[in-house]
């Protein structure tokens, strides 16, 4: 398996570490004060790199994760290249961590987890433009019970019984995806998404992929409200773009990843979802998003869901090189016969200079799954909150390498209903070691 995914990463980075690194937030031509119909393109020694977004005519730094998109202002850092009329980037981040996680109900564990990626963008001469994105995980690696995270729940480690305060490890391909987008009139666009797997158009960009989320090596309690759809064996998304504003619906397979996470499941369109974005400025982003998901538990198979969701994300540059993103965000869910639960998310993530980040995430949530145990999967509904502070600082050693230091602390509050099983208000932490290809 570790030779497997050696062979991927360097599938993925070796066509383009040849050529030079782009800040994209940084590229000649890239005027973040005000929205234009396109961007001009940037000539490079090496290549021309595409200056519009791959679904439309605005600035290609507002593209995140699947279709989702994120500020203006935020960047595309990367490894550029191009052949044969094809833009090439790969992009790749992992961590080394080590968790600690307090109480009765907590672990100690060592781990890595990350992502490789890589892209081929052509812009077609009728003004079409066809994208392709692939993405790998080492998560796997882990084992299939993940890694200690109190209070998360959600998915199942063996297929038999739920994984409660851990935080289930990804699949080995996180996505395999394919979108088309045509120009229709200088400010409107259609495209078509297609991904096996891939992400449908609920929420916002998925945290790994979200600039106030990316650097915490903690996945949010609150995944399973607002992005956990971002893995789907099935997506078929079309959408529409008139100038800064995007509306798009998606079927995909409501059923999440099984214990498997080496396998590529079988497809199915079961399920559906809707969202309409919106960028005001250079600085925001807004979204808010449905989703009515099919026997989306393993262990319920009977059971349906209804999902909502809101965000915004703001981010701005500070000084010459800082940049400083926060993104606030609700969801909901509400099972079939079941009770309606919500969840609460506040992040942030600030970059004064190269060497430094700074992270936070502040989350509130209603769930009924920390009571679980084998043979039941919900409780009583009960409202845990979580906090999280860390830092990083970073060393360029090599032009397309940084290498990270990083540690961050968590206090979680529990309510008077779980204090017993959980000794109180356990404390967690994480220290961890991050390479980064970009």
């Amino acid at each position: 398996m570790i030779r497997l995914l050696a062979v991927c990463i360097a599938a993925v980075a070796s066509p383009v570490l040849a050529q030079p690194a782009h800040d994209m937030a940084n590229m000649p031509g890239m005027d973040h004060s005000a929205h234009t119909a396109a961007a001009p393109a940037t000539d490079h020694s090496a290549h021309t790199m595409a200056a519009t977004g791959i679904y439309g005519a605005y600035p290609m730094t507002r593209d995140a994760s699947g279709t989702a998109w994120q500020p203006d202002a935020s960047t595309h850092s990367g490894v550029h290249g191009s052949s044969g009329g094809w833009s090439l980037m790969g992009h790749a981040t992992i961590n080394v961590v080590f968790d600690r996680q307090g109480g009765p109900r907590g672990d100690d564990k060592a781990y890595v987890a990350g992502m490789v990626m890589g892209s081929a963008r052509r812009d077609l001469a009728d003004g079409g433009t066809v994208n392709l994105r692939a993405m790998l995980s080492p998560d796997p690696l882990m084992g299939r019970r993940g890694y200690p995270l109190l209070l998360a729940a959600g998915e199942t480690a063996n297929g038999s019984t739920p994984l409660v305060d851990r935080q289930h490890p990804h699949e080995l391909i996180m996505e395999l995806s394919a979108a088309y987008s045509r120009r229709i009139t200088p400010t409107d666009s259609v495209f078509l998404y297609a991904g096996l797997p891939g992400e449908p158009a609920f929420g916002p960009s998925a945290f790994m992929h979200r600039l106030s989320a990316m650097d915490s090596p903690e996945a949010p309690i609150s995944h399973h409200w607002l992005d956990s759809t971002h893995i789907t064996f099935g997506v078929l998304t079309g959408g529409w773009v008139h100038d800064n504003w995007k509306i798009e619906a998606s079927r995909f397979k409501g059923r999440e990843p099984d214990q498997d996470r080496y396998d590529i499941e079988e497809p199915k369109l079961d399920s559906s979802a809707a969202r309409l974005s919106s960028n005001p400025t250079a600085n925001w982003s807004l979204q808010a998003s449905w989703a009515e998901l099919t026997s989306p538990e393993a262990l319920e198979p009977g059971s349906d869901e209804t999902r909502w969701s809101a965000s915004a994300t703001h981010t701005r540059v500070v000084g010459t090189k800082g940049l400083w993103s926060t993104t606030a965000a609700w969801g909901r869910k509400r099972r079939t016969g079941g009770e309606t639960s919500d969840a609460l998310a506040l992040e942030s993530s600030f970059k004064p200079n190269a060497a430094w980040t700074l992270f936070a995430r502040a989350e509130r949530l209603e769930t009924d799954e920390l009571h679980a145990h084998a043979g039941a999967s919900h409780g009583d509904l009960e409202t845990v909150g979580k906090v999280s502070v860390g830092a990083i600082r970073d060393w360029r050693v090599a032009p397309h390498l940084k290498i990270g230091l990083g540690a961050l602390g968590t206090a979680n509050a529990i309510p008077s209903g779980l204090e017993h099983a959980y000794g109180g208000d356990p404390k967690g932490a994480m220290g961890f070691v991050r390479f980064v290809l970009n």
